[in-house]
């Protein structure tokens, strides 16, 4: 298996639901788990329960090195609506290290194949979305191909997500999807990230799942963003230091 170094789509506490873990709990388990870089990424304001936006202001000033570990301070971003709207605005995102943006029920409701597709690639045009979190969610059902090619467009990763492919995952016809995705990513050379989504610290690093995919699909391992930590790091275009 290729060695994987970092993790970007982590929850904790703050977020709201699911889980009373802290990040000093998460850096825990990354450990464990040999990683080198973890991201902690929390639902934006629109999401019911998570952060508000003085969290996101104030978690710039959090220490960049933790527990001997780099840490990045991100946010899952909610699109709002069908033209890309997001629930953070420029003069927050331009300070956080990164930001990957979806569609969650919650705050958005789904529209027709070309309006959640549309609503994806107005987001990607957002300089500061680095990532676009769970595509295969059924529920939200999109052009792949016209996805994929705007996301070469503006070098934006595409995420794989675990938790969308463990068997209580709840994203409707994730695996399918899941593999349209890799399929069209092989053809394309699009780049993605393997993520584990988790929500507390028990699935940090935890990309089992995913990963089953890969090998099915037989997905080139070079297209893998998480085999290097500056290869990430470069593409998202931020220059860190790493201890």
């Amino acid at each position: 298996m290729l060695t994987l170094e970092l993790d970007v789509h982590t929850h904790t506490i703050s977020s709201g639901h699911h889980t009373a873990d802290t990040v000093s709990d998460l850096l825990k388990q990354a450990q464990k788990k040999k990683l080198k870089l973890l991201g902690i990424s929390e639902h934006g304001p629109a999401m019911p329960g998570a952060c508000t936006v003085s969290y996101f202001r104030n978690i710039i000033l959090a220490p960049p090195i933790r527990m001997g570990m780099r840490v990045l301070y991100g946010a899952e971003v909610n699109i709002l609506d069908m033209n890309g709207t997001l629930d953070l605005d420029h003069g927050i995102m331009q300070h956080l290290d990164y930001c990957l943006a979806g569609l969650h029920l919650p705050c958005c409701r789904p529209g027709t194949r070309q309006e959640n597709t549309a609503a994806y690639i107005k987001a990607m045009k957002n300089p500061h979305i680095k990532i676009i979190a769970h595509p295969d969610d059924g529920r939200f059902p999109i052009d792949y191909n016209e996805f994929v090619t705007a996301a070469m467009d503006h070098q934006v990763l595409i995420e794989i997500n675990n938790a969308s492919l463990a068997p209580d995952g709840y994203r409707y016809e994730a695996e399918k999807n899941n593999q349209i995705l890799l399929e069209l990513c092989e053809k394309y050379r699009c780049p993605v990230v393997l993520s584990s989504d988790s929500h507390g610290y028990r699935q940090v690093g935890e990309f089992t799942h995913a990963w089953e995919l890969i090998k099915k699909t037989g997905f080139p391992e070079q297209l893998i963003m998480n085999s290097s930590v500056q290869r990430f790091l470069d593409f998202i275009g931020i220059q860190v230091l790493l201890q």
